[in-house]
């Protein structure tokens, strides 16, 4: 259970409530994190219309190295609700989720590819308690995926930190996405 409980939707006004509905259908569930955010109105709508923007302009990388790279911070960062949730929309965006219990050993691993290895790698080097980039690495994944797309990857992994730093604070944990309990979406 959360730090904070969820707002339930009776307790919700009318713009609160709208967004609970199209959370709900479009995961089969009211995101917890959203839930425990909707205490604060204006963070909860500013971060709904900031994570669609995201959404909608990366699209400099394969999605598979995106989402690899935003795994790794979950586990890293250790929140369980994010790895849930992660997991879930690789398996509906039809990535391989069974390699994911190989990504502690993405180095030597024939599962991963270099590209996944590079972001993998990054995320690693910017989730550690003290960020651990170098500007080869960072040279690296510019030859690999261009100026933009290392902009991208930066982002994502940034913003996945904070994601989970913020959920384990909170005491947010697994909502039961990966497992069907909470997603009743089915798969495309």
């Amino acid at each position: 259970m959360p730090r904070i409980t969820a707002k339930k939707t009776a307790e919700a006004g009318p713009v609160v409530k709208l967004l609970y509905r199209i959370a709900g259908r479009r995961y089969g569930a009211v995101p917890e994190p959203m839930a425990v955010t909707a205490h604060h109105a204006g963070l909860l709508r500013a971060n709904v219309v900031h994570e669609l923007l995201v959404e909608r302009a990366s699209k400099k990388l394969p999605p598979n190295v995106r989402e690899l790279a935003v795994y790794r911070v979950a586990t890293r960062i250790g929140c369980s609700w994010c790895v849930d949730f992660g997991t879930m929309l690789q398996k509906h965006g039809g990535l391989d989720i069974e390699r994911l219990t190989k990504v502690d050993d993405y180095a030597t691993s024939p599962a991963f590819t270099h590209q996944e290895r590079l972001a993998i790698a990054y995320a690693d080097a910017m989730s550690a308690d003290r960020v651990t980039v170098t500007d080869e690495q960072v040279a690296e994944l510019e030859r690999e995926f261009g100026r933009d797309g290392v902009v991208e990857l930066t982002y994502q992994i940034a913003l996945e930190n904070s994601r989970a730093r913020m959920n384990s604070a909170l005491g947010i944990v697994d909502q039961g996405f990966t497992s069907g309990d909470a997603c009743r979406v089915p798969l495309p």
